[in-house]
């Protein structure tokens, strides 16, 4: 009888237990990995969280000083002699043209003065003294005059800003232990400002200015009003051309447009669009907007139109993918009951899609509030002071204002910096907060 192949032999018996605890190991094995994998997604999770709370707590750190500004309190007397020194005034009124030229900064400086007499007799000394406040006093005290020119003649109790190294002495910034030319501020500017403050006339207040102002040399008079102008222009005008542009092309592709080649070539480029970097759209609007439309440079128009095909792919993507959310059945129970392909559009398919695009409209524009680099190509990056006025006027936007005073070789500017960046987070947090708010109430299950 001849022997039995290798193939078919009959297989070995195992020995149930064996079989049962090799089963046991790979299983704890297996548990075991799993457990490991799950640990290295948990501290991947704690890094990136440090990481967020590093960051944020150092921009915290640096800006909070941003929000605070040092005052100081003096007696002023908006003396005629001052304001009217020609004596041009008219049955008690002078001519705003007058006050427009008034040197007002010699309102404050009286009272400092007479306030600490003894700088007077030495030029130098009293142009250290005059040197603790703000221009931005001077130019506070014609506002007041030219708002209510009652206050001439009159005499009142004023908190006025005081300089940036004043500033920043009080937030801790400024060493007092060392050598007195080693630091910006003198020996005798030390001495007046610990009497100003131990007499309750030097504070740190809330830094209205920091909201009011425009941008300025001085760190103490800058401020982010006409950054936020700027970009609220600026995101007016891209939401107003790609949202409907981007709602009805993501229409159009998902409930019209024949299935073709054509078709194909126009979907894988919305696609590529969506992936280009932000400054190929600066140099796009550079070369066609600004060179070749000659539309005018710096202005929150062409940062709008700049930003809004930088968003125009984001949005036809999201609105494509929320309309094919919708389920078929509501599209054939209203053609069942007679609707046109409009009307089911209209009146089904849109409603229920609109929560997915208006998520994804926000969160593209809240990417497009953050942009930097494709306003810088269209020259949205110079000196304004001026707050716009319109989306034709010259402007800039805040995370190009935080770019130039990142750039300011002035201490003070470094807290003005962080605090832009406080603001602008703030607006991109609300934007998103809004997106996530609005998907979860208006969420369908099917």
């Amino acid at each position: 009888m001849s022997e039995l192949s290798a193939d078919s032999r009959p297989p070995l018996k195992r020995s149930p237990a064996l079989s049962e605890e090799r089963v046991r190991e790979r299983l704890a094995k297996r548990y075991a990995r799993e457990r490991r994998f799950r640990w290295y997604c948990r501290g991947a999770v704690a890094v990136a969280v440090l990481f967020l709370v590093v960051l944020f707590g150092d921009i915290l750190r640096k800006g909070w000083g941003a929000f605070l500004a040092a005052e100081v309190r003096l007696e002023v007397l908006f003396d005629p002699a001052v304001l009217d020194p020609q004596g041009t005034a008219r049955n008690g009124q002078i001519d705003p043209q007058t006050l427009a030229y008034a040197d007002f900064s010699a309102l404050w400086r009286q009272p400092l003065l007479a306030r600490f007499p003894a700088a007077g007799d030495d030029r130098a000394v009293r142009r250290q003294l005059f040197a603790l406040m703000s221009d931005g006093a001077g130019y506070e005290l014609r506002s007041m005059v030219l708002d209510d020119p009652s206050l001439i003649g009159s005499r009142r109790t004023l908190w006025l800003p005081a300089d940036d190294e004043v500033n920043l002495l009080l937030k801790g910034h400024v060493p007092r232990q060392v050598a007195e030319e080693q630091r910006r501020l003198s020996d005798h500017q030390l001495a007046w400002l610990d009497d100003l403050e131990a007499s309750g006339d030097l504070h740190l207040g809330f830094n209205v200015p920091f909201f009011t102002n425009g941008d300025s040399r001085e760190p103490e008079l800058a401020g982010i009003l006409g950054a936020t102008l700027g970009s609220l222009f600026t995101m007016v005008i891209t939401l107003a051309l790609c949202f409907p542009l981007g709602v009805a092309t993501a229409v159009y592709m998902e409930e019209f447009a024949p299935r073709n080649r054509w078709t194909d070539l126009i979907e894988v480029n919305i696609n590529n669009l969506a992936a280009v970097p932000s400054i190929v759209f600066g140099l796009l609007g550079l070369a066609v907007f600004l060179n070749f439309f000659g539309l005018p440079r710096s202005a929150p128009l062409v940062g709008g139109l700049v930003l809004s095909l930088m968003t125009l792919p984001t949005i036809i993507i999201s609105g494509r993918v929320a309309i094919k959310t919708v389920p078929p059945s509501i599209r054939e129970a209203a053609y069942g009951l007679g609707a046109t392909p409009l009307q089911v559009i209209q009146h089904h398919v849109l409603p229920l899609a609109m929560p997915g695009i208006l998520t994804g409209t926000i969160i593209g524009m809240a990417r497009a509030l953050g942009e930097t680099a494709p306003l810088l190509m269209i020259g949205m990056v110079a000196f304004i002071v001026d707050v716009p006025g319109g989306p034709l006027d010259p402007a800039t936007a805040l995370p190009v204002q935080v770019y130039l005073w990142a750039d300011s070789p002035e201490r003070a500017f470094v807290e003005k910096t962080s605090g832009a960046i406080i603001v602008l987070l703030g607006f991109l947090i609300l934007m998103n907060g809004a997106a996530v708010w609005l998907r979860r109430r208006s969420e369908h299950t099917w």
